[in-house]
């Protein structure tokens, strides 16, 4: 499947994914700095922002459009991050193209499984009557009654786009994601280890990496170690961009 991306910048290459319900939007603040060192590829995943949506939605396929990505672009090697959903994306990407990889960054997520806890958001998002939809105050107040927190809201409603005759459409493939939500959870498996420079990048509040986590990271990711940032839950990215990009940068360095 061939990715709606955004390409910037100049020097190494640096693809990054973002996570459920995202699209490459979500890193426009801390690619303005990265920009600066790396040659950036914001990518939106299947079935998000502007990428083709497809009944076929797991980690092997994911993983797989990010080879026919870089192979379109010429790329041999590249380092590669992602976030949550995007994080084990790049995992599944490192055990099955590890001659395609510099360094691997994962933003705040592990390989293990992770159970389905995306029901609330989901019903809400269904609530939405999209082809009726005439306003986004309209779905706003919808979604307010299963999503008290307004960030997270104004983070899904970023996925509400208009088609060509002005309505309201999702960006995100809902009815697919709905339908195979425990494919995000899924544990990344490999009989092999990832040799590659790795960083598991934690948000010092989030509970995504745990102790038990990094047990597991060290035996699968045999040349990788685990930071946590500081004031940051599972946003990080988000939360302290500063303190990421200068994490990202001096690992890639």
């Amino acid at each position: 499947m061939k990715l709606n991306f955004k390409k910037s910048g100049s020097g190494e290459p640096l693809i990054i994914l973002h996570g459920l319900f995202g699209s490459a939007d979500n890193w426009f603040s801390i690619a303005k700095e990265l920009e600066k060192d790396f040659t950036l590829y914001l990518v939106d995943q299947r079935n998000h922002g502007d990428s083709p949506q497809s009944a076929d939605w797991n980690y092997e396929v994911m993983a797989d459009d990010i080879k026919e990505l870089m192979d379109g672009e010429g790329l041999e090697k590249a380092n590669l991050m992602g976030h949550s959903m995007g994080g084990k994306t790049v995992m599944k990407f490192g055990f099955k193209y590890p001659e395609k990889v510099n360094k691997l960054i994962v933003a705040d997520i592990a390989p293990r499984f992770y159970p389905v806890h995306h029901q609330r958001i989901l019903e809400g998002l269904n609530a939405i009557p999209i082809n009726e939809l005439k306003s986004r105050k309209e779905a706003d107040d919808i979604l307010s009654t299963y999503i008290k927190i307004p960030g997270i809201r104004q983070f899904l409603l970023k996925s509400l786009g208009r088609n060509e005759s002005g309505g309201f459409m999702w960006k995100i493939n809902l009815p697919v994601i709905t339908e195979k939500i425990d494919n995000v959870g899924e544990e990344i498996v490999s009989d092999k280890t990832f040799d590659k420079p790795t960083l598991f990048m934690g948000g010092e509040n989030s509970d995504y990496i745990t102790e038990q986590d990094k047990e597991d990271i060290s035996k699968m990711f045999p040349n990788s170690h685990v930071i946590f940032i500081k004031n940051a839950g599972h946003w990080l990215h988000a939360e302290q961009p500063a303190a990421v990009v200068e994490t990202v940068r001096a690992f890639l360095r």
